[in-house]
């Protein structure tokens, strides 16, 4: 259903791309979990699910794609991690690369939200990001 939307999406500057059905209704090119911090700011997730387009999903970005009330997610880049957390709410995922974990952007060890993000249910690991960007501001 999304196959299309899904190749344009790789081929753009977004890194971020929520749908609901197939209606496009948040995109940003920001980097790491600002933009899914940033729509869950705007819209508080309601019944309807929504559909993640996300360059990189790591386990913060499926704590948060969760908040979100995502039924489906799709990047080139998924960890082990995220699997594991996607699949503990049934949330269906289409990751073309799996690794162990994210690593840091430098390569050296894991990225740490991916790190932050272990052991965390959704409502506590997104509290936990909006404390940090509150302290950034």
């Amino acid at each position: 259903m999304y196959t299309d939307l899904y190749s344009e999406f790789l081929d753009s500057d977004d890194t971020l791309q929520i749908y609901r059905d197939e209606t496009l209704i948040f995109s940003s090119d920001k980097d790491r979990l600002l933009p899914l911090m940033e729509y869950l700011a705007e819209n508080t997730p309601g019944q309807e699910s929504v559909t993640i387009f996300d360059k990189i999903m790591g386990n913060a970005a499926a704590l948060l794609a969760i908040k979100a009330n995502c039924r489906e997610v799709y990047s080139p880049l998924g960890s082990e991690l995220a699997i594991k957390t996607l699949e503990k709410y049934n949330i269906e995922y289409h990751l073309t690369e799996i690794v162990p974990y994210i690593m840091r952007p430098d390569g050296k060890g894991m990225c740490p939200m991916e790190k932050l993000s272990i052991g965390k249910e959704p409502e506590e690991f997104y509290r936990e990001m909006k404390t940090r960007i509150e302290a950034n501001k």
